[in-house]
């Protein structure tokens, strides 16, 4: 079929670039081919140590979907402990961020999409039932699990009018999707979407981040030292932010310092020149790592550390705080909005009742769109509207808290899309249960 054809050539062009990028020095393309090297043979071992156990595959792309699958994950755990749960991710920065993992029994690598790899690893796994969440659509997995009568359920899906599926191209997508045993997406224009291509084995069911974001609320660390830096001034918590993100927040920041504000950049790139590039953006700004070497001992004090104008700053030169930080938040600022990529996480400082703002490129994101819709949240379209965005928030106590209070209320009524997945799970009975 000329479709599988160009699939399968799209396959190895994808596999022969990698290659070339690895051979020249791109560190992500070394990862992802080094970390699928014998993986056969590795998946073997792993799996055999636990006898014949029901075993439950989850798939997501990288660390987002990750983390949007995870209260699924912790569910299983939970209502079916007699099971063993795999996960894999297809990208570098999912499996080498969560590659120890404990809530699951096995974290590998996916497979490169081809008829071979497919039929090998189902034969290894022997799934009794397969979880994609939110994206990833590929073909000799998902024919392979339909042919073999596995079934397989899309988790948190969006569907959006400008994606294959909807095009006259699209036929081999919409037989996947044909092939799946159910899909739960995360609101009604994705199903009534669906349905115009004959798709009705669909559920609005929410996202399951809402959940994730609820429970990392209640699950949040103390982070003393952040809390020392802020002290009782006003602090703006900028996450998962992008060169641009803080070219627009350096310029914020030099025109309209003031002496009781303070801000933590925790950046999505934390390689050792990234984190130059910020110190000198911020002049006198400090390092986590720096502050954490110190062991500060007075919490309740004043920062004791001398930073002058315009410095106030600190800069976070780790991975896995970020969730907890928003906590000590006045507003909280999203990177990913000025690049053609997107938006970050804004569920994240939404439940901490934090006003969220970001930039432009955010109308691929329903929660951002929502958050907007509601007031819960502020697009800015450039450096100046940034500045006077902040500026209108951090002069006005009244208008933070209730933009706040918006924010946190929109994730409370969102949260609970984990608990309908498992209950759909238990009516099929695709698992048993002891």
């Amino acid at each position: 079929m000329l479709a599988t054809f160009i699939y399968d050539l799209g396959i190895g062009l994808y596999r022969a670039g990698l290659g070339i990028a690895a051979a020249t020095g791109n560190p992500k393309a070394r990862l992802w081919l080094n970390g699928r090297k014998d993986w056969a043979a590795r998946l073997k071992t792993a799996l055999a140590k636990d006898g014949n156990r029901p075993l439950v595959w989850v798939h997501a792309a990288s660390l987002g979907e990750f983390e949007q699958g995870r209260p699924v994950l912790e569910a299983f755990r939970q209502q079916y402990p007699q099971c063993r749960l795999l996960l894999s991710f297809f990208s570098p920065s999912g499996y080498e961020v969560r590659k120890d993992y404990k809530g699951v029994d096995y974290v590998c690598y996916l497979p490169l999409d081809t008829r071979h790899n497919a039929r090998v690893f189902l034969d290894i796994v022997q799934p009794s039932l397969a979880l994609f969440i939110k994206y990833e659509y590929w073909r000799h997995f998902m024919t392979s699990l339909y042919k073999r009568k596995i079934p397989a359920l899309l988790i948190s899906g969006i569907f959006r009018e400008d994606q294959a599926f909807f095009k006259w191209y699209g036929g081999l997508y919409r037989r996947l999707l044909r092939q799946l045993t159910h899909i739960f997406v995360q609101n009604a224009a994705s199903r009534e979407l669906l349905h115009k291509i004959g798709i009705e084995h669909v559920t609005v069911n929410g996202d399951t981040r809402f959940d994730r974001v609820w429970a990392l609320q209640q699950e949040a660390a103390e982070l003393p030292l952040v809390k020392q830096f802020a002290g009782n001034k006003r602090l703006i918590v900028a996450g998962s932010t992008w060169d641009s993100d803080e070219s627009a927040l350096a310029a914020w920041w030099a025109g309209h310092y003031e002496p009781d504000r303070r801000l933590v950049i925790a950046p999505h790139e934390i390689g050792e020149a990234h984190i130059k590039k910020l110190l000198g953006r911020f002049p006198g700004a400090l390092r986590y790592s720096e502050l954490a070497d110190a062991r500060v001992p007075h919490l309740e004090s004043d920062f004791p550390v001398d930073i002058e104008h315009p410095g106030q700053v600190l800069i976070i030169d780790n991975i896995g705080m970020l969730s907890s930080l928003y906590r000590y938040a006045c507003i909280s600022y999203i990177g990913g909005g000025f690049d053609r990529n997107g938006i970050h996480n804004v569920l994240e400082p939404a439940t901490w009742g934090k006003p969220v703002v970001f930039g432009p490129v955010y109308d691929q994101y329903a929660e951002a769109v929502d958050l907007v819709a509601l007031g819960g949240a502020f697009t800015v379209p450039n450096d100046a509207a940034l500045a006077q965005q902040m500026e209108e928030l951090l002069l006005n106590d009244e208008a933070c808290t209730q933009t706040g209070y918006v924010a946190s209320q929109y994730v409370a009524a969102n949260k609970g899309a984990t608990g309908k997945v498992m209950a759909f799970i238990q009516e099929k009975r695709f698992l048993t249960r002891e």
